[in-house]
């Protein structure tokens, strides 16, 4: 199985879903949805405990969003991402990002069972910043 291009995985991308997205100024999990968030991203939280990061109502599960994310980047352990993903798919998205150090082959073959994208092991906010991506610009 290949992994989708990260560069139109990024591109395509409007709304980011950040399972795991930290409440912790000092972690990659904030750091980087932040980073992503200023790029133009419209970044929606999902923690379990959190009521609000990075300004913006944070929900517990996938399923409570109020939208479809076009993206869910995921920020929990490589044992949690398969049943991410599949929260993933069954919320409608369109792509999953595990973060850099995070893989699954599980997690990977039921992104390409349910047809879509799927990127692992890498940092969405680098690659977006590395593509310069800028979603600011484009609306």
């Amino acid at each position: 199985m290949a992994q989708a291009d990260p560069r139109a995985v990024l591109e395509a991308a409007e709304s980011v879903a950040v399972v795991g997205c930290s409440t912790s100024p000092m972690k990659a999990a904030h750091r980087i949805p932040l980073m992503l968030q200023q790029m133009g991203y419209d970044v929606r939280p999902v923690h379990p405990t959190a009521t609000e990061i990075l300004g913006v109502p944070a929900v517990p599960t996938l399923a409570e969003l109020d939208i479809v994310p076009d993206l869910v980047v995921v920020f929990r352990p490589s044992a949690e991402a398969a049943g991410v993903t599949r929260q993933a798919i069954e919320a409608g998205a369109h792509a999953v990002w595990l973060q850099q150090g995070i893989a699954s082959t599980t997690a990977e073959q039921a992104a390409a069972e349910a047809g879509i994208d799927f990127v692992q092991d890498r940092c969405s906010g680098v690659d977006a910043q590395r593509f310069g991506i800028d979603k600011r610009s484009a609306a």
